[in-house]
């Protein structure tokens, strides 16, 4: 029997140090794809208003933000144009993609 699934793990919370990026920060970051089932969601709720809204992605950036960090690939922020693209039947979206040494880097104050 196959099983489909959306994301690799619905999480709650980062385990991940906070990045402290801006909009401005992410945007310099190169989307690359990324496989909807090897996400782990940060957050485990969504607002349906959000999701439906005709503007959903008007305001702010139009690529999710994903942090890899030990090995796995957590959504950070766009759950609601990652929602979309699976309701759309997509299996890959771009994302940008925020890597392990990066974070290490912001913490240490770089």
């Amino acid at each position: 029997m196959l099983v489909s699934v959306i994301f690799k793990e619905v999480g709650e919370g980062r385990p991940y140090p906070s990045t402290n990026l801006s909009l401005r920060q992410w945007a310099t970051i190169e989307p690359r794809e990324v496989r909807l089932d090897e996400l782990i969601t940060t957050k485990a709720t969504l607002d349906l208003h959000t999701l439906l809204a005709d503007d959903s992605t008007l305001y702010g950036d139009l690529f999710p933000h994903v942090v890899a960090w030990r090995g796995d690939l957590y959504l950070e922020d766009g759950l609601q144009r990652t929602l979309r693209a699976a309701l759309q039947g997509r299996y890959v979206i771009h994302a940008r993609v925020l890597d392990e040494a990066t974070i290490t880097r912001i913490g240490q104050g770089e």
